[in-house]
């Protein structure tokens, strides 16, 4: 081979690889573009470290949450709706990664891949972006928390909007606390606890193993347990019972929250059945929520004795469950079996980015069978008067944690398809369910059936 062909070959070598690299190019820019184009280097877009120019954020009433003024970032200009939209609409340096400044910021910056970002730059305008949040919805909630840590989530179990997407700590984006990275106040204060949460559940969870009674013990509806304090597990083990309930009917067990007849029923279903029911209810599964990916809940009796077992039957043992994923349970009953996965980001100014995805997550009979169980709770346990009008069913939790005050959980939805609502309210080492979650599930709910 003489030296021309091989000078030619190598050239076509060369030549090859340059158009491998440009294809491979275009498709990054075609995947990442916007990435590449919100970088904080960009001047455009970002002043020391800040976002400065985007469309508006704004609630589902129109209320602005966010908007750029004169090349700053401006927020409402109430700092207690601020700290309570915090989380859904994020902050301009962007700690927050789960708010719309973070997860839509293409959006607001106008990207598209045939301009870039030439809209912003020439006019000085991005998107407008529409949260399905109720801003007024949500400061009532965070006031609610009063100070704790927690989490209050309301959406829509036709349709997946949520209406309330609050976590407590929070702080007001425009005056950043400057002890926030060292006061024990503020821990977690990035976090989405609704969305990214993991608490023990308590005795939320019995509307778990309900469940898996319900599909797998035939006569569970006519069957009694008896309740003097505890229930003694196969092999050894108690479990202590919140009282001494006698003789409980199955629905009257749920009622009473009885810890001894719920332990029983659990040993009796076993691991491998009470596993299959978690993952059958994508419990233990991670939702893409417009764009934020949920925290998976935790379920593992692998080695659980059967002690364990009734421990986690009630929602003790090494339970986590995320608080999303518990509203989308309450959400799934009432709605008959099935429910979309809910979403706070609602349009831009040219698309709707809500997921209508719908899981399937029981049998509708099932469904009906909870639905009477968690409404007579309401009725006959907490007080239909703290849900008016709203043919209201739940279910708390008082979860017991070691050497800590217990969480508070209450998760519940209205069973009227007029007002087809449910929430999850997570109060952390809050103490008890009834007195601590309850009343503001109560307030929240009140306020948005008006």
């Amino acid at each position: 081979m003489n030296t021309l062909t091989k000078r030619a070959y190598v050239l076509l070598g060369i030549i090859a690889a340059f158009l491998v690299g440009l294809v491979l190019l275009a498709v990054s820019f075609f995947l990442h573009g916007g990435t590449w184009a919100t970088s904080r280097a960009n001047g455009h877009l970002y002043s020391g470290g800040q976002i400065t120019n985007a469309g508006r954020i704004l609630d589902r009433n129109g209320v602005v949450l966010a908007q750029s003024v004169n090349g700053k970032r401006k927020f409402h200009s109430d700092a207690e709706m601020r700290k309570a939209t915090l989380h859904a609409v994020g902050d301009q340096y962007g700690y927050i990664a789960c708010g719309a400044h973070t997860v839509c910021r293409d959006t607001l910056i106008g990207y598209n891949r045939v301009e870039g970002i030439f809209r912003l730059v020439s006019e000085g305008e991005g998107n407008d972006i529409t949260l399905t949040i109720d801003a007024k919805l949500n400061k009532l909630a965070y006031q609610a928390l009063s100070g704790r840590k927690g989490c209050v989530g309301v959406y829509n179990y036709k349709t997946g909007e949520i209406l309330c997407n609050v976590s407590a700590p929070s702080y007001d984006p425009t005056n950043k606390p400057a002890d926030i990275e060292t006061n024990s106040k503020y821990e977690g204060v990035y976090l989405n606890r609704l969305l990214n949460g993991l608490f023990t559940p308590g005795s939320t969870f019995k509307l778990v193993t309900s469940t898996c009674a319900i599909d797998n013990i035939p006569d569970i509806g006519s069957r009694t347990f008896s309740c003097s304090g505890s229930f003694t597990a196969p092999g050894g083990g108690k479990v202590i019972c919140n009282g001494r309930h006698g003789t409980v009917s199955f629905g009257k067990a749920l009622t009473k929250s009885c810890n001894s007849a719920f332990s029983a029923i659990g040993i009796e279903l076993g691991r491998d059945k009470l596993t299959k029911t978690v993952n059958a209810l994508g419990l233990c599964e991670s939702y893409n929520v417009s764009g934020v990916r949920t925290a998976k809940g935790r379920f593992d009796l692998s080695k659980a004795a059967a002690i364990d077992v009734g421990w986690a039957a009630i929602g003790q043992y090494t339970t986590l469950m995320n608080p999303l994923n518990m509203m989308m349970l309450a959400g799934a009953i009432a709605g008959g079996g099935a429910t979309p996965i809910p979403y706070f980001v609602r349009s831009t100014i040219s698309d709707t980015v809500g997921s209508l995805k719908t899981t399937n997550r029981m049998s509708a009979q099932t469904a009906a069978t909870l639905r009477s169980m968690m409404r007579d709770n309401v009725v006959n346990n907490y007080g239909d008067q703290k849900f008016p009008g709203m043919s209201f069913g739940g279910k708390t939790g008082t979860a017991q944690m070691n050497g800590e005050k217990s969480h508070a959980w209450f998760v519940g939805a209205s069973m009227d398809a007029n007002f087809p609502y449910a929430i999850v309210v997570v109060v952390q080492n809050g103490g008890g369910g009834s007195d601590v979650a309850v009343p503001i599930a109560s307030k929240v709910m009140k306020a948005l059936k008006g």
